[in-house]
């Protein structure tokens, strides 16, 4: 006989059944008791529109073994505001997996935030995340709902990388930039997340209410960045042109945007954020670790050992940049992404085999001043470099389920260390936690790889 459905589950995914939902319902079993007897997650529920499809994502994702039959099916749709409440009402912590986010995700976050429970998603969209940070920050602070996107690849191993990388910069030097080259690597043909390329189509034809909904906002703190802004440099970067002897191309990333609210958030609360009920030590060691985070100017680049590969990303941009404002343009693109992609994004999303043999590298160059005291003085310039590196597994499939899941174990474990409520970011909650050493430790590589001074000529 199955057990009973509890009052209220620790987690709760929803859009359970999706590309990524089933891979993070597989990645939520390693860690649900009496498998992982020492796991915080001891109920798991998963949400959706379709039961049937819930079940089979289930039956996928248990095999070889058959599904436990302590995890339960919730039915609930984003365009039903009602079974989102009944939804959320259940759940300590919500991972909002439906996208793309800017037409499923704000109803799961505005349930999440009326009912007190968490919410963590895994969106990639600055517009999204912005406004849910503008319409839900006030009524998830007062009803202790804690609100964090951009909880998977995007934009977590940024994130923490970032926050690694400043915290090698010892006084009395710093950081002036900072620049993440992303490779991904594989074995076979790489495919991406399908939702990824529709949220980016989405995101060219919003860009303009995301450009008047910051125009709408106070003006966000500036940290102080010691010297001159580096220069912009040109879209392309030859090999020849940074330290790891690669193609670069700039990308237009959520990283960066997420990387830059972190710092606003921190240079508004130079100590962090205070937790609801945080021990002495906790206290402390939040305090230590902002401390030693510096801020810097950051960027993303599309880092690989080819330009033949770059000009596949480069070609994807233009044909969405050139499409996506206008409606049978955007029906053209989400109809044959794998034409307009030239191959990197198909409906079908890719095989077993393709994510098994996926990878990622994340080095971090850091240009910056040995002694930050000399950083304005007239003709200064960088004369300390420091390299560092996140690597890891496939990014849509697995290094994202890693990363929410592990997100969510924090969460459960140690909710009284973090802010009460409110919308954030993944670094702004998660910098202080063990969330790195977790990381580490299921898949995932910080390592510093470069740390040099030279002659400012």
């Amino acid at each position: 006989m199955a057990p009973p459905e509890p009052e209220v589950f620790d987690v709760v995914i929803f859009g359970a059944s999706g590309f990524t939902g089933k891979y993070v319902i597989r990645e939520a079993l390693k860690f649900l008791a009496p498998s992982a007897s020492s796991s915080p997650l001891r109920s798991l529920a998963l949400a959706g529109r379709s039961r049937d499809r819930i079940a089979a994502a289930l039956r996928w994702a248990a095999a070889p073994a058959p599904p436990p039959e302590y995890v339960h099916i919730l039915v609930a749709d984003s365009s039903d505001p009602a079974s989102l409440m009944a939804l959320a009402a259940r759940a300590r912590v919500v991972l909002s997996c439906a996208g793309p986010f800017r037409l499923h995700g704000h109803p799961v976050a505005a349930a999440c935030a009326a009912a007190g429970a968490d919410c963590l998603d895994i969106s990639g969209e600055p517009e999204f995340m912005e406004r849910v940070e503008a319409d839900l920050h006030e009524v998830a602070a007062r009803n202790g709902s804690l609100i964090v996107s951009a909880c998977g690849f995007d934009s977590v191993p940024a994130e923490l990388g970032f926050l690694f990388h400043t915290r090698q910069w010892e006084a009395p030097s710093a950081p002036l930039s900072v620049e993440a080259y992303v490779n991904l690597v594989s074995g076979k043909r790489i495919v991406g997340n399908i939702g990824t390329y529709e949220s980016a189509v989405l995101g060219v034809a919003n860009a303009g209410q995301l450009q008047a909904l910051r125009r709408s906002r106070p003006r966000r703190p500036r940290p102080n960045i010691p010297g001159h802004p580096p220069p912009k440099g040109s879209l392309i970067e030859r090999g020849s042109g940074n330290a790891l002897g690669m193609w670069a191309m700039k990308l237009p990333s959520a990283d960066t945007v997420v990387v830059k609210r972190t710092l606003s958030i921190v240079t508004e609360h130079p100590e962090g954020l205070p937790g609801a009920e945080e021990s002495p030590d906790y206290t402390e060691h939040r305090k230590t670790f902002w401390s030693s985070v510096k801020p810097a100017h950051f960027g993303v680049k599309i880092a690989a050992s080819s330009l033949m590969i770059l000009v596949r990303f480069l070609f994807t941009g233009l044909f969405i940049g050139l499409l996506g404002n206008f409606s049978f343009g955007r029906s053209l693109l989400v109809k044959y992404p794998e034409f307009f992609s030239l191959g990197l994004f198909r409906k079908t999303g890719p095989t077993e085999e393709e994510v098994k043999s996926a990878s990622f590298k994340m080095w971090f160059v850091g240009r910056g001043f040995s002694d930050a005291a000399h950083a304005s003085e007239r003709g200064s310039k960088p004369d300390k470099e420091v390299i560092t590196r996140v690597s890891g597994p496939e990014i849509g499939y697995v290094t994202t389920p890693i990363v929410l899941v592990q997100c969510a174990l924090v969460l459960l474990s140690q909710r009284g260390n973090l802010p009460k409520g409110g919308v954030y970011t993944p670094g702004a909650v998660f910098g202080p936690t063990d969330l790195q050493r977790r990381l580490q430790e299921n898949g995932l590589s910080f390592d510093v790889l470069v740390t040099r001074t030279f002659r400012s000529d």
